[in-house]
């Protein structure tokens, strides 16, 4: 599970300036957004994500010091499809809060 989220991550990252890193070991992983020009932490862009993702059935939750990071943690025995929808929200999401 990790790994396909990984993958997925990285394959949209080029399409998302605001993504700084994808970070994590195994199943939990989490991604920081920041503010393409000057580095700084990009907590309006996460509350974007997370509420386009909402809006679509999906739940993220944003965390750290400065609320730009949406952690992920699924279900050990989450369904394949239902994994595969939950990724097909999550790159929409992301590619839309980029727009």
């Amino acid at each position: 599970l990790g790994h396909a989220l990984r993958e997925r991550l990285e394959a949209v990252r080029p399409f998302v300036p605001q993504m700084a890193e994808v970070r994590g070991l195994g199943a939990m992983l989490a991604v920081e957004f920041q503010v393409p020009e000057t580095g700084a932490a990009a907590p309006d862009f996460a509350r974007r994500v997370q509420q386009l993702a909402m809006a679509q059935g999906l739940l993220l939750l944003t965390c750290g010091v400065y609320s730009n990071v949406i952690r992920f943690l699924m279900p050990l025995t989450i369904p394949d499809a239902v994994f595969a929808e939950a990724l097909d929200i999550l790159e929409r999401a992301l590619r839309s809060a980029a727009a």
